[in-house]
């Protein structure tokens, strides 16, 4: 083997060749059909743009309810953590019917928590102040149990965890 290195100085460089697409000229047929594929049309985002887009239900997420009772749930602050329950990854669920019934599905940082009587009836009466909710129905469970990793970016980096 050799120690030596070569440099060769050029003055240019060729550049790839580009793929390019005629879409003018005719479809040839595969192999596997028999006739030749229909010519497509140049603008094939016509139908597409033409589209309006589709309203989400007041009770689906980005709908004004339920995004209503997530603005609620983020008014509601954990005693001990001065982070919201909802970036705390306490809520494991919002389902909202058409006809206003609200179920909220949430957990506790530990079943000892002090706030475990009064949070979850406190999460139902904010719920159930939100426009367009007729009843509310809070679900406390403890499988899967709450970790940190639950907790979202916002508040990770609120406790200093980022």
């Amino acid at each position: 083997m050799s120690d030596r290195i070569a440099i060769e100085e050029v003055d240019a460089v060729q550049p790839p060749a580009r793929a390019r697409v005629d879409i003018d000229a005719p479809a040839a047929p595969t192999p596997r059909e028999a006739t030749p594929r229909e010519e497509r049309s140049r603008d094939y985002l016509d139908g597409f743009l033409a589209q309006k887009p589709v309203e989400a239900g007041a009770g689906e997420p980005g709908g004004d309810v339920y995004e209503a009772i997530i603005a609620a749930l983020k008014d509601i602050f954990d005693p001990e953590i001065p982070v919201n329950i909802y970036d705390l990854g306490l809520i494991y669920g919002v389902e909202v019917t058409d006809d206003g019934h609200a179920v909220v599905t949430m957990t506790l940082t530990t079943p000892h928590c002090p706030v475990a009587e009064s949070m979850p009836m406190e999460v139902e009466l904010r719920v159930g102040a939100v426009p367009g909710v007729g009843h509310a129905e809070v679900n406390l469970i403890w499988d899967p149990p709450w970790d940190p990793q639950k907790m979202s970016d916002d508040a990770k980096l609120e406790l200093g965890m980022l």
